[in-house]
């Protein structure tokens, strides 16, 4: 069959757009990156706005963290293998334009379960979506000093996406309202979407199969024992449901293993586990994520409804935690060759875990630079020792066509991580809370006034200053357990890593084995 002319003149036009722009090509793939790293953060300065404006409980809450975590952390590998098989760019649009749909139905959501729906949706989308922007890097940019410019962008993008969301998030919120935080992905999407075909090649599609049974046992059972703790929380470890709950993630957590054991292209790699350096990372990394959730999210709700914080203002109040992960990060980065990990590893949970048990004194009468700055200081210092130095360990010794599942298994271990601790911290708030609420009920019979009493009969809710009692009594609480998780962490860090004179070799860039 013959090309007419008009399609010869179109494909080199086409073609040589995509090569002679390749700041837009990346503008495009960092843009969607800090979308969904950004949402992550974005909507925590909003929660308390969204706690009002939906009537969600405390406990209910952290499902609009969860519900998009899980299902991120969940299909991530699979949005990965995704890509691999129909093609990028093809896999890449398809995630952003369901993200931004999700965003938009989350915007315009009337009831909590529509709102956690859009949420999850989003999570899958940004699962599709992240690992395959990555993953376009290599094929747009020539491998030499372009593609190591390009990675450098995306890493700086992924490292400063969290404080832009807390900013963006204040801004927005407060400016505007909680909707805006999600409306603003609708127009970055949009135009993501216009541009990925018109600047970024398609990749070769390779061969494989789809583990999609691995990806929903995985997934579902991880939901449901993330939704066993927040039931416990609110009815008890007693109550019917709860019990199913775990009872189900059980089955499908076990099911999910027996499924990967025989799978010919599983989706979590289990030789993985195999080596004590990598497996420990994940351990550690899973541990610290735990914690480190938990702590945004009690934080956001503590400045802002105790402290009486603005959003901008709540925001502003993160930045010095980016600041101390940054400057924790840079200096891991220039000694991990010389030292190795083992030593960040230690120090860095070590630092967390004095971080979290100095928050756990926190109480209605902590001010800002005395019960929040200080501990958040030490916490953030210390999770900046742990991300480059475990982002290198995980990946260390692996094969090169390996590299990525590697890497994907960290980042969804920090997510499924963190929502699972943040349901274990939520079902001690949620005991705590309660028993707080009981001691103060009586305080505010006899001292709250008429108009007070009117309230709580309406909306069950302790006012000021008894409910700041309550509040701050769980949060305190539910730092205990976070600071137990980085314990483990820390304790990890010291029985499990090894680390060689070789592996230092290999960091340093010489000869020798890597890691593991």
């Amino acid at each position: 069959m013959t090309t007419s002319p008009k399609l010869q003149d179109q494909k080199p036009s086409t073609a040589a757009r995509r090569q002679g722009r390749p700041g837009i090509a990346l503008t495009v793939i960092a843009a969607c990156q800090l979308m969904v790293v950004l949402d992550a953060t974005i909507v925590n300065i909003a929660l308390p706005q969204i706690q009002e404006a939906l009537a969600f409980s405390t406990t209910d809450l952290t499902w609009v963290v969860s519900a998009y975590t899980l299902t991120f952390g969940g299909l991530l590998l699979l949005g990965a293998r995704a890509g691999d098989i129909l093609g990028r760019r093809r896999v890449f649009m398809a995630g952003i334009l369901l993200f931004t749909f999700a965003s938009l139905l989350g915007g315009i959501a009337q009831e909590p379960w529509q709102l956690l729906a859009a949420r999850a949706l989003q999570g899958v989308g940004g699962a599709i979506a992240s690992p395959t922007s990555l993953a376009l890097i290599t094929t747009t940019f020539a491998e030499g000093p372009e593609r190591n410019r390009a990675f450098g962008v995306f890493a700086a993008v992924s490292a400063g996406g969290g404080a832009i969301g807390l900013l963006a998030g204040g801004m927005l919120t407060e400016w505007l309202d909680w909707r805006w935080v999600l409306f603003v992905n609708v127009p970055i999407g949009v135009l993501i979407a216009v541009l990925t075909p018109l600047y970024i090649n398609e990749s070769e599609r390779h061969p494989g199969r789809f583990d999609i049974a691995g990806a929903l046992t995985s997934t579902i059972g991880m939901a449901s024992l993330v939704y066993g703790f927040i039931r416990a929380a609110e009815e008890g470890w007693r109550d019917d449901l709860t019990l199913v709950s775990f009872g189900v993630a059980l089955v499908l957590l076990l099911a999910f293993v027996f499924i990967e054991t025989r799978a010919k292209e599983p989706i979590t790699p289990l030789k993985m586990f195999a080596d004590r350096n990598r497996s420990g990372t994940y351990v550690i990394m899973l541990s610290l994520a735990a914690a480190m959730f938990g702590m945004f999210f009690y934080i956001v709700l503590f400045v802002q409804n105790v402290l009486g914080y603005s959003p901008i203002r709540a925001g502003l109040a993160f930045l010095p935690v980016t600041v101390a992960i940054v400057v924790g990060a840079g200096l891991s980065q220039r000694f991990l060759p010389v030292l190795g990990p083992k030593p960040f590893m230690l120090v860095g949970s070590a630092l967390v875990v004095v971080g979290l048990v100095w928050q756990a004194f926190i109480s209605p009468d902590s001010s800002y630079a005395g019960g929040v700055l200080g501990p958040m200081l030490v916490f953030g210092f210390g999770m900046g020792l742990n991300f480059v130095t475990a982002t290198v360990t995980a990946v260390s010794g692996v094969a090169q066509h390996e590299a990525g599942a590697a890497s994907g298994l960290l980042n969804a271990t920090q997510q499924v991580g963190g929502s699972l601790g943040l349901s274990i911290l939520t079902t001690v708030f949620g005991t705590a809370s309660k028993d707080e609420a009981e001691k103060q009920l009586p305080h505010f019979l006899a001292d709250g006034s008429a108009e007070q009493k009117s309230e709580f009969a309406q909306t069950h809710q302790l006012p000021a200053p008894w409910g700041h009692e309550v509040l701050a009594q769980g949060i305190s609480t539910a730092f205990i357990p976070a600071a137990a998780m980085a314990v483990l962490a820390m304790v990890t860090a010291w029985l499990v890593i090894r680390v060689r004179k070789t592996d230092l070799d290999a960091l340093a860039g010489t000869s020798g084995p890597v890691v593991g």
